[in-house]
């Protein structure tokens, strides 16, 4: 706790000077809820008041458990850019105890369906985050002004701390300005290359299409219904054409050939792939194989979570901060977020069912969360911890924000 108010009390608290609650404990509460599954203001205050014996172990709550309008509104006024500098500053810490030995850092912009502003249906929030494959952490993520993706992946880029890292991206940042970028920042880079990048595509294909198909490693594996192999080819890049193409830190150009069979269908596809370092062909299949995990595992979410909000021809943007706290560590594997069980009982005994709610830390007391999720049709399914949470505060799990009673 001692580490946690040395960073976060750079955070100027934007409360009048008599506010009860700890700016800290309230941050912390927070954060420890949303680990757990919390998805609202009103969820953080049920979390504080169920484990209020635990946060008492570390916390001192000299007025008790902050209620969901204490939540709500240190969230509306938070210096939202104050804020994301100290959260960033945790997440590099956090990011250093759960990163894997590859070390894969993906690169992607994602646009949130359903996140726009009023009269602003066509530019939706357009996020780009930085996700550690291994450690499945979001290290950081940046607002695309306007989608301008490449310009938003850059100064995103920039804030990182990448030495020993692989950066992975697809083709839209595959630039001179990205691969000096990464350099920078001491990590190496893998970007996928495509035909409108001309000379530099006309010549990664030649110098793989010429390599020793003896040398190729190959991967194959059948799950969901479908059959998948993947077969990698690594070339170096000789000095002189290093020159010639003036890429910076170009090592090595990879192929990937890959083959998925679906219902006696069969779909190939061939993607070169430029490398700043020369791995071998199994590590640089690994690799751009990690690539995907961005995909599965956060911006499945990402959009799911997005469209799970209030029907209607027009909504509203969440508040700045929440684009900070979007970059909190999410540690989960699937691709729905599952609720561990609350506390000793179980939801479905005392007649409770589980809805969706919205993501944004919105003022929703459980009265009107009640009135605009209603009961659910059947008990809640596939319940389990969440993997990562004993990782960081293993004494604040199980716990799961409750739901409506059926028939209220």
């Amino acid at each position: 706790m001692d580490c946690f108010v040395l960073l976060f009390e750079a955070v100027p608290d934007p409360r009048a000077e008599n506010a009860r609650h700890d700016l800290c404990e309230v941050l912390f509460i927070a954060l420890a809820s949303m680990l757990c599954g919390a998805e609202s203001c009103a969820d953080m205050a049920e979390f504080g008041r169920a484990k209020e014996p635990a946060l008492r172990r570390v916390l001192r709550l000299e007025h008790g458990i902050p209620s969901h309008d204490t939540f709500s509104g240190v969230f509306r006024l938070l210096d939202a850019e104050r804020f994301e500098a100290v959260f960033r500053e945790f997440m590099a810490a956090f990011a250093v105890e759960v990163a894997g030995r590859d070390r894969v850092v993906a690169l992607d912009g994602k646009s949130l369906c359903g996140a726009f502003e009023a009269g602003c249906r066509a530019t939706p929030l357009h996020l780009v985050s930085a996700w550690a494959a291994d450690g499945r952490l979001v290290l950081g993520q940046r607002k695309a002004q306007g989608r301008a993706e490449v310009d938003a992946a850059l100064e995103l880029v920039a804030l990182l701390r990448l030495d020993g890292t692989i950066v992975t991206a697809d083709a839209l940042h595959c630039h001179r300005a990205m691969a000096e970028a990464i350099g920078r920042r001491g990590g190496d880079y893998a970007l996928v290359v495509k035909g409108n990048r001309g000379p530099i595509y006309a010549a990664a294909k030649s110098l793989a299409d010429a390599a020793d198909p003896a040398t190729a490693a190959s991967l194959a594996r059948r799950d969901h219904g479908r059959f998948e192999e993947r077969r990698c080819l690594v070339a170096p890049v000789p000095a002189e054409l290093q020159e010639q193409l003036a890429f910076p830190g170009l090592a090595a150009v990879a192929r990937i050939d890959s083959l998925r069979r679906i219902d006696g269908r069969e779909e190939c596809a061939t993607r070169y792939v430029l490398l700043s370092t020369i791995l071998e062909p199994d590590s640089a299949l690994n690799v751009v194989r990690a690539h995907w995990g961005i995909e599965n595992r956060l911006h499945w979410v990402l959009a799911s979570s997005s469209t799970r909000t209030a029907p209607g021809p027009e909504k509203t943007m969440p508040p700045k901060t929440s684009h900070s706290s979007g970059a909190s560590p999410s540690t989960s594997s699937r691709p729905t977020p599952t609720r561990p069980p609350y506390d000793e009982r179980s939801s479905v005994q005392d007649g409770r069912t589980t809805t969706s709610s919205t993501s944004s830390h919105k003022c929703d007391s459980p009265a009107r969360k009640r009135e605009r999720e209603g009961p659910g049709p059947q008990g809640r399914k596939n319940e389990g911890q969440r993997p990562g949470v004993p990782l960081i505060l293993p004494w604040l799990a199980p716990w799961a924000p409750p739901s409506p009673r059926r028939g209220e």
